[in-house]
Formats: structure tokens, C-alpha cells, sequence
């Protein structure tokens, strides 16, 4: 039994729309032992090793309905039974998780086993765990060869991954203000391996680290930090505090100490949790040694007056006191039977204690600390202490070292409620934790005494939302509000794209119009992640981390997220939620490769992004396969996209009020139009785009329709939408092989990045509407991974159209030979009817186009399919023939020549169209409210 393969998906994915990890598991000669064959000793082990498994109902859906099944008939299956207990460890690590699900992968014997996890690497090592300890509980012919090391133990293995895993998670404050964040439909991410998250996204975004927040003053942490000068603060004004002296030797430690008057108490200067601490100190020996102890912690340490009472945590937000909590330093009680060894066992017995902060209290521990406070008790680990003879195993309150916890919030006398809140804001922090001793904290300081030790800065929570005895208390939900008062934005609108082709212009297109509108949106593509139209990261950005990249920019106010296959079966989606999710079309493309192999496969891989989309679903009504995921949106609204006036299912969506963007025809041309709630919305002619040729790129007019139809669903004005389309052209800088076009040579260059038979075939009935007065030559490629038939799909959607075809080859392989691509393809040609003589193979990209440029004269139409983009261009406008242009021609130039070239049509004068042309190129754009923007486009 070995574990094949791993996916870790971070977002909705085809298994869940939350996290989840699958593994391919092998079971090998364990397919023929199910549960049942192996026996109830089996069972009865694991339910040993793992007693929460009771709670688990699988399919009886109620406790113990898990332990049911494998006990019942043949049992179930090892890769189930795997599923549930790399839940279970997480649970008993304190993650709430319970989703899972085990399918055959449809191979003897290997199971997809997928379950929830809360954190990545806690949730791998569950799934590692949980196989090692299934391996041991095997007989011993079962057990696979090396599964088990020598001498494991799996109690001490189940606590090892119990601190790994809280090492990794969320510590109880924050977890409680991510919590309280989510209740308010906050989102958040987790920015590195600690605790510091963003709360929000973008321009709206909060950080916190543990319970100190972007708001909190530096000074105040500082002050906070020096316990000197806070109780020099706090007594100026009053506040009840101990004298206490700044020392740096034992010897300054005892003569303090002699000053100040015994008991005193030793503290490092600037520590925390407690560590480092020595109380009720009475002898220059004790004072000495507690000087040592906080020496460990800090340079300095504090000598201080010993305050007699209860140690109290008042917690303030914001200015008010939101929580009170009396802690109790950890002790067993005794009985007269039992010894303190055993009464710690005892004590550790209660299912609400656990490892560190894996539960609401931590276990007792017997270690070096404890053994002094129990010889200055006088009593040692063996000893019988008296019925009701508290035994105290440390000298501090903390939670961490087993200390416990009672919410007194209800009866704490007002005068300590204000002399907290004087304290916190003394010191400036918006969040802060005052530490009060008192005999009794119903009665006024004023009259029975006490006093603060000290304020914190980033206190923690965990006393307060899960004290151990008393009304558990919501402080998180204050620190929210204060972050985010009543109605303050927190979410930026986020619109995701996916298809198979198209994704890049329509989401370029989109962020281009969001520009126009004002907004600063953040984009991620297949070339790069750009803010505000500058590209900030190169490469393939169009997985979960590029969105979270997008989501955590403090400067954008609107997330265009182009969405691609790859990443949603690698990883998920990188956000849980949309506003607008848009599918453009599903056409065959990477199928054969991670498990898809239809285009049914690749719907559901794609249909993901409108199921999560809470506002609008914008669907290719032209498009079955498209047509269909409306069923699977629980979107707000659907919006219909279609090239076809007279589409049946549109016209009644339309009709029901429903929102539709459609193409009509027109006196003028073919125009844009947009329905909503039986409204008839004219919003462009097609001819007026110019990244659509006049309108003869009739899939840039789709990719337009569909850009106009997201904008207009999230709220973005007409105005700002037909501005950007009218700006928005398909030079090689803005949409970099989308449909660019170079006319500097005696000839037409079209250059594009189409990889499959849909794209090539959309650009191959372009070419045949272009006016063309000699010949038309096409350099034809598709990529290695690509099986046979789509390679010859490809070559079939160019055949007939074209007067030579140049077939070459991607710079990357893929696994095959050097040659084999072009030659499958130049075969397609043939038996399509292609002469040989108008058929030449070139393997290598740089030599092919060379030769296609070469071949290229007066009037001709070279159509380019690119792979390595930059350096493709690069070799077009560089070309220099007889009869092209001087040396300083460029790429600019001839994209303003291309403007200027066509002719008037429609009504539309040519020097207009140059102008969008040449505006769009300056960068001389204003939104409405006259503000000069870049252009969308990198320099």
C-alpha cells in the first residue's frame, strides 16, 4: 500500500469547494483484505489507537456509523479507511474538518482517496500518519516491506504530529479573529507561516499579527515592551502599580529587593507569557536565583513590590473593557490517597486538556519548574498532599503552562473596569491586556488595594473565548469591528474568465475597461500579473497564486482573474468566491493529460468558475457544452452571450426579463447589444473596436461582447464600457499573440498564439476575409503534449485556405522527436487535399518564419502561429526586405499604419478610426473625470 500521487488544492476544486487534498493510493495485494476479511482485532486496534473514530457516521450518518461499516459483511476498503483517520488526526490536532470521500481511480486496486484539510502541511503529514499507522496495525505477511520503521510508537508519533501541526496552525487569538472575520463575510489570507493575516482584500485590507493589528501604535508596543516606563506612566497618573527597580546583577537584585521590602517579585525586562518569572521571593538566596532565571529572558530584570491576590487578565478594545478573567496558576487538589505524580495524571485525564494549544486547557507537566515549587512546598512528586491541599506546579497563571481560567466580565466593580481602560489608552495600544492583581475583584481597588503589574501588547485571546469555567466571551468580534466599522467595504468585486480560448483578451479587455471606469485592477494572465496595467510579475499567472497575489496588492479596488485549466486541476481556484465567473468555450484542448480526455471532463474542469460566482454567471449561449453549467450556478443572474440574434433560449431568457448581450445587425453594421430586466441597451457597433478589424475578427467581437457583458455585470457604467472598447486595440503590447497585426512590409503579417483547432480555425476564416491580393501563407504548429488528433485537427482547420503551409515545430518537445509534430501535421495536409508542393517542413520556429517572411511579396498575407511570443515579434518587425520600410520602423509604427490603412466603411471616416488607433498608442486617454491615464501596455 504506497501512496502514487499528490494534489493539494487550495480553493473550489472538482472535489470540493473548499481545501482538500487527493491521493492516489495503490492498495496492491490489500485490495483482496477489506476490513471485514481482516477481522475485528483489526478494527478494534485502530478504534484503540483512535477513539474518536466513534463520531464518525459515514454513510449512516450518525456516531459510530464508520466503526459500523467496517465491522459489517466484507467491511470496506483500506483507502476509506484511510480517509477517515487522516481526518480523525486532524481533529484530535483541533482542526474541525469532516469532509471526505474515497472512488475507485479506475485501475485495480488504486483508489482516489480526497479529504478536507485547515492546514497544508498539517494535512499531508495526517495523510502520511494515517497510512504508517494502518501499516502497523496490519499482520505481519500484510505489511508492506519498509511501511513501519523499527522500534515507531505510535503514541509518541500521534503527539509529535499533534506539535507539528500546532506549529503550524493558527494560534487560539488569531484562529478567533479569523473566525470572528468569517462570521462577518470577511475574507482573509494567511501571509506567511506565523500569524500574520490579511483580512480583506486589496485597498480594503486589515493586517493582524497574533491580537497586535495594522492599526497598532509602534510606540505603544515599545511602551508595552519596557516595563520600567509603563509603571512610571501608570503611576503618574494615579494608577495603582508596585514600586519596583531596573537592575543588571544579583547583587542589584537583593539590595532592590531589601529596598523595596520582601516579598518581591523578579521579571525580565521585556518578557512575556510568563516566561522568566519568580514570585513572593523572601530571602536574598530566592532573589538571587530569581535574578538568574530572568537573566535567561532579558539583559535587564525588574525587581518589584509582591502583590498579594488574585492575578487577573482585563482585556480593552478599542478603549473598552470586553473581558475579565481571574487565572489560576496550574495545581491539583489533594485527596489524601493519591501522590502529586498521580494526581497529575488525573488531572491530565480531562478531555479538555491537551497538547499545547490543542484544546481548551494544556496538560500538566512535572518538569524542572514544577519540581521547585513543589520543594519549596516541601512536598516532592511522591508525596500524599492532604483532602483539599491545593499543589501549585507553577508560579504564573498562564494558559500554556496549565494554568486555568474564570471569566468574571459580569462582577468586576466598575472602578476596575475604568482604572483598565485608563491604563490601555495611558499606553496608546488599541488592543491591550492589563495584568491586575486583587483579593477580590468585585470590590474597588480603592478600598481593599491591588495593583497592575503590567499592560500588554498582543495579549492573547484563548482565556477568554474558551475559559474553563464561566461564560465564554466574543473578544475577537470587537477588534473586528474596529477594523471594519459598520458598512466599511472589505472585499473588492472579482471577476474570473476561463474557456479555452480567449481568456486573455476578453480579461485584458476587462481590465482595460475597469481602468476607463476609475478602478485599479489588479490582472492576472498567462504572460503575468499586472496592477494598474503594469506587469509586476512575469510568466503563467493564471493559478491560485497569482490570484492571491492580485487579492493582496493594497492598491487595487477590482481582481480580473483569467482562470486556466491547469491550475484548476493542479491547485483550485485561488479565491473561494466570485462576483462574476464567465466561460467563454469549451473546445478540444489538453485533453488526454491529467485525467481529462473528453470534452464533458473538461466542462465540469471549466463549469467550476461559474460555480462559484454569487452575482453573475456569463455563459456562451453559442456554446452547448457552456450552455449547460446554467444548471450548476447559484449565481444571482445569467447572462447570456451570443453571436446569433435569433437564439431560441436567449430570446425567452430575454423576454423573462433575464440579462442577454447579443449581436445585431444593424443599417450601420453589426452592433452590441445588451439586455437587462427588459431593457434594449445599443452599446457598440463591432467596427468601432479596433482590436476586431473592422469587425472582421469575429472572435475578438466575442471576446468584446463578453468583456462588455462582465463589465456591465459588475456595475460598471456604459460610458467607461464603450470607452475602453474603443481604446482598447491588439498591438503586440497590449494583447501580446492576440490577433496583432504588422503592415511595415510590402506584405501583411497576422501573429498569433492559437494552439488548438478552434483557435487556428478562428484566425484561418479571418485570414479568408481579409482582402487579400496574392497569396496567403500560414506557419502552422501545435504543441508536443497534444495528442495525434488534435495535432491533425489543427492542420485540418487551415487546410484549403492557404497557398503554402509552413509546418514547424514548439522549441519544447514534449516527448517527441524533433520533427514529429510538423510531419504529423503535414500528413493531415495531404490527406486533406494540400499538394505536396505547397507544403514545406521546418522544424525549428526562428528558421520557419524566416523562410515564411522570405517567401513573403507585395500584397501577401502571412498568418504566423507563435510559441516563443517576444522573440517571434521580435524577428517580424525586424525583418527588412526590398521594398519595406527605412531602418527606424517599428512595431508601433506599423500597428498606426494598420489604423490608418482602413479604408472608410460604415459611416465611419478612416482618420477617425486612425485616432482611436493613435490614442490608444500615446497613451492620451482621460476617464470621466479628466484624469490622464498610462496606457495599458508595458514600454
Amino acid at each position: 500500500m504506497r501512496i502514487l500521487d499528490r494534489s493539494v488544492y487550495v480553493g473550489p476544486s472538482l472535489y470540493a469547494r473548499f481545501p482538500v487534498i487527493r491521493l492516489d493510493l495503490d492498495l496492491a495485494k490489500l485490495e483482496e483484505w477489506p476490513t471485514g476479511r481482516l477481522g475485528p482485532d483489526f478494527v478494534t486496534a485502530l478504534h484503540t489507537a483512535l477513539p474518536g473514530l466513534t463520531e464518525h457516521g459515514c454513510s449512516y450518518r450518525e456516531p459510530g456509523g464508520f466503526l459500523r461499516r467496517m465491522r459489517e459483511g466484507e467491511g470496506t476498503w483500506l483507502g476509506h479507511v484511510l480517509e477517515h483517520v487522516a481526518i480523525e488526526l486532524q481533529n484530535i490536532a483541533g482542526e474541525a474538518v469532516t469532509f471526505g470521500k474515497t472512488r475507485s481511480a479506475g485501475r485495480p486496486g488504486v483508489y482516489t482517496v480526497v479529504y478536507e484539510y485547515a492546514q497544508r502541511d498539517e494535512g499531508i503529514a495526517a495523510g502520511e500518519l494515517g497510512l504508517r499507522l494502518l501499516c502497523s496495525l496490519l499482520p505481519a505477511n500484510l505489511r508492506p516491506t519498509d511501511s513501519v520503521p523499527q522500534g515507531w510508537d505510535w503514541p509518541e508519533a500521534r503527539d509529535q504530529f499533534i506539535r507539528f501541526a500546532q506549529r503550524r496552525a493558527l494560534g487560539p487569538s488569531t484562529a478567533s479573529l479569523v473566525r470572528a472575520a468569517e462570521a462577518r463575510g470577511i475574507p482573509w489570507l494567511r501571509l506567511n507561516d506565523q500569524s500574520l493575516v490579511q483580512l480583506g482584500h486589496g485597498r480594503y485590507q486589515q493586517r493582524i499579527q497574533a491580537t497586535v493589528t495594522g492599526r497598532t501604535p509602534h510606540i505603544a508596543v515599545e511602551l508595552a515592551s519596557d516595563k520600567e516606563e509603563t509603571n512610571k506612566i501608570l503611576a503618574g497618573l494615579g494608577l495603582p502599580v508596585p514600586r519596583q527597580e531596573l537592575v543588571q546583577s544579583a547583587a542589584q537584585a537583593v539590595r532592590a529587593a531589601q529596598r523595596i521590602g520582601f516579598p518581591v517579585v523578579t521579571k525580565p525586562y521585556n518578557g512575556n507569557h510568563g516566561r522568566g518569572i519568580s514570585i513572593r521571593l523572601t530571602s536574598d538566596e530566592e532573589v538571587a536565583h530569581g535574578f538568574n532565571v530572568a537573566r535567561e529572558h532579558s539583559r535587564s530584570v525588574i525587581v518589584e513590590t509582591f502583590l498579594t491576590g488574585d492575578d487577573h487578565r482585563l482585556l480593552v478594545v478599542n478603549g473598552e473593557l470586553v473581558a475579565a478573567t481571574r487565572r489560576t496558576p496550574g495545581h491539583v487538589s489533594g485527596d489524601g490517597v493519591h501522590t502529586v505524580v498521580q494526581l497529575i495524571d488525573i488531572v491530565n485525564q480531562d478531555p479538555r486538556r491537551g497538547v499545547g494549544h490543542e484544546k481548551v486547557l494544556t496538560r500538566l507537566e512535572l518538569d524542572a519548574q514544577a519540581q521547585k515549587m513543589l520543594e519549596r512546598a516541601g512536598l516532592t512528586a511522591d508525596s500524599v498532599p492532604a483532602a483539599g491541599q491545593p499543589v501549585y506546579l507553577r508560579s504564573t497563571a498562564n494558559l500554556s503552562t496549565g494554568g486555568t481560567a474564570t471569566d468574571v466580565t459580569d462582577v468586576i466593580h466598575p472602578d476596575n473596569r475604568e482604572m483598565a481602560e485608563r491604563a490601555v489608552r495611558a499606553i496608546g495600544l488599541d488592543v491591550g491586556g492589563v495584568d491586575f492583581l486583587s483579593p477580590d475583584i468585585t470590590d474597588s481597588y480603592r478600598r481593599i488595594g491591588g495593583g497592575i503589574c503590567e499592560v500588554n501588547a498582543a495579549p492573547g485571546f484563548r482565556m477568554h473565548v474558551a475559559p474553563s469555567e464561566g461564560t465564554a466571551r466574543d473578544v475577537a468580534g470587537p477588534v473586528i469591528d474596529m477594523l471594519f466599522p459598520q458598512g466599511a467595504a472589505t472585499r473588492v468585486p472579482i471577476a474570473a474568465i476561463t474557456g479555452t480560448n480567449g481568456k486573455t483578451t476578453t480579461a485584458r479587455m476587462l481590465a482595460h475597461i475597469a481602468r476607463m471606469a476609475g478602478f485599479t485592477p489588479g490582472l492576472t494572465t498567462t504572460d503575468g500579473v499586472y496592477i494598474n496595467g503594469q506587469r509586476t510579475v512575469q510568466g503563467d499567472m493564471t493559478g491560485p497564486v497569482s490570484a492571491r497575489m492580485v487579492l493582496a496588492d493594497p492598491q487595487i479596488d477590482l481582481a480580473v482573474l483569467e482562470t486556466a485549466r491547469g491550475g484548476l486541476l493542479r491547485a483550485g481556484m485561488g479565491v473561494s468566491e466570485v462576483n462574476v465567473g464567465a466561460v467563454l468555450n469549451v473546445q478540444p484542448d489538453h485533453l488526454g493529460l491529467r485525467g481529462i480526455d473528453t470534452l464533458e471532463q473538461l466542462a465540469e474542469v471549466k463549469r467550476i468558475v461559474v460555480e462559484v460566482a454569487n452575482d453573475c454567471a456569463v455563459l456562451n449561449a453559442d456554446d452547448t457544452l457552456v450552455l449547460k453549467m446554467s444548471g450548476y450556478t447559484e449565481a444571482k443572474s445569467i447572462c447570456y452571450v451570443t453571436l446569433n440574434p435569433q437564439h431560441t433560449l436567449v430570446r425567452e431568457h430575454i423576454r423573462a426579463g433575464g440579462r442577454a448581450c447579443a449581436l445585431e445587425a444593424g443599417v450601420n453594421g453589426q452592433m452590441i447589444t445588451l439586455y437587462d430586466k427588459g431593457g434594449h441597451i445599443p452599446l457598440m457597433w463591432t467596427h468601432l473596436i479596433p482590436a476586431t478589424l473592422e469587425g472582421r475578427a469575429t472572435h475578438n467581437v466575442q471576446n468584446a461582447m463578453f468583456a462588455a457583458a462582465m463589465a456591465f455585470s459588475l456595475g460598471i457604467r456604459l460610458d467607461p464600457i464603450r470607452q475602453g472598447l474603443r481604446t482598447f486595440d491588439s498591438t503586440f503590447f497590449q494583447a501580446p499573440g492576440r490577433l496583432n497585426v504588422f503592415n511595415e512590409h510590402p506584405f501583411k503579417v497576422l501573429f498569433d498564439y492559437g494552439h488548438n483547432a478552434h483557435a487556428v480555425a478562428a484566425m484561418a476564416d479571418l485570414a479568408q476575409r481579409l482582402d487579400v491580393t496574392g497569396r496567403r501563407i500560414v506557419v502552422l504548429a501545435g504543441p508536443g503534449d497534444r495528442r495525434d488528433e488534435d495535432l491533425v485537427a489543427i492542420a485540418r482547420a487551415v487546410a484549403g485556405r492557404f497557398d503554402h503551409y509552413i509546418c514547424r515545430r514548439d522549441d519544447s518537445l514534449r516527448g517527441r522527436a524533433d520533427d514529429e509534430v510538423p510531419r504529423i501535421q503535414a500528413a493531415a495536409l495531404r490527406e486533406a487535399g494540400v499538394p505536396e508542393s505547397a507544403i514545406s517542413i521546418i522544424p525549428d520556429e526562428q528558421q520557419a518564419i524566416e523562410a515564411a517572411l522570405n517567401m513573403g511579396q507585395q500584397g501577401d498575407l502571412l498568418l504566423v502561429f507563435a510559441d516563443a511570443l517576444v522573440r517571434s515579434w521580435k524577428q517580424i518587425t525586424k525583418f527588412r526586405s526590398p521594398g519595406s520600410a527605412g531602418e527606424g520602423a517599428g512595431a508601433g509604427a506599423g500597428a498606426r499604419a494598420e489604423a490608418a490603412s482602413v479604408p472608410a466603411a460604415r459611416g465611419v471616416p478612416a482618420e477617425a478610426e486612425a485616432g482611436v488607433a493613435a490614442i490608444s498608442l500615446e497613451g492620451l486617454i482621460r476617464d470621466e473625470r479628466g484624469v490622464r491615464l498610462a496606457p495599458d501596455a508595458e514600454d
